[in-house]
């Protein structure tokens, strides 16, 4: 199972962000990124009612993954696992959230942003390691990071969008985390879920063309 979920989040390379997003309106951006090839869905804890939006989305959607992201501590982690997260991400790197993951068979991308933090995260027992805040380095800064850490897959987060997501998997990245580039809170606001679809389809082609 867990296996199994890990090969949907890198064999689809694109994990959607849903923060500050309203449970109903949840659901629709599900339902749009789905849609457009999206195969992990990430709710973050600091949203309102999270659990609730990540009960509605494992309801709703057979077809992707849904996950909870800031996870800070184990309490939280624990509480998103059952809820229905089939996956948890931090921004950090907490040994204490690791071990909850790890101890109910969740996968986990943890948050580091230097090699020293990278390896200690996959040392710890994190399956991804998330590159955050991607932004500040760029694609180069992943291809340092997986030069000599080939073992360690990596999801660049923060700052990813349409326009670079690309490069970001040419560089060595195993998936890319995007939040505002395909959750546009405009878009939310004005019920333009279709314009969210066309993101997050921009984001998947993006992501397809580098792979080849």
């Amino acid at each position: 199972m867990r296996i199994h979920r890990l090969d949907r989040i890198t064999d689809g390379g694109v994990i959607a962000i849903l923060r500050g997003v309203e449970r109903d309106d949840a659901v629709a951006v599900a339902d749009a990124v789905v849609d457009a090839g999206v195969t992990a869905l990430e709710v973050t804890a600091d949203t309102p009612d999270a659990t609730s939006s990540i009960e509605a989305i494992s309801d709703r959607v057979d077809d992707a993954l849904v996950g909870a992201g800031t996870v800070l501590d184990s309490e939280t982690a624990r509480a998103a696992q059952r809820a229905g997260a089939e996956f948890l991400v931090t921004p950090t790197v907490n040994p204490d959230v690791v071990r909850t993951a790890n101890r109910y068979g969740t996968p986990i991308a943890v948050g580091a942003y230097t090699p020293t933090e990278a390896i200690e995260a996959y040392q710890a027992g994190a399956d991804l390691v998330k590159v955050f805040p991607a932004k500040t380095g760029g694609p180069d800064h992943v291809a340092a990071i997986g030069g000599p850490l080939p073992q360690v897959p990596l999801v660049p987060t923060g700052g990813v969008g349409p326009a670079n997501a690309g490069d970001y998997i040419r560089a060595g990245a195993a998936a890319v985390g995007v939040g505002s580039g395909i959750v546009d809170r405009e878009a939310i606001a004005d019920g333009a879920f279709d314009a969210i679809e066309s993101n997050a389809r921009a984001v998947v082609e993006a992501v397809s063309a580098a792979r080849e």
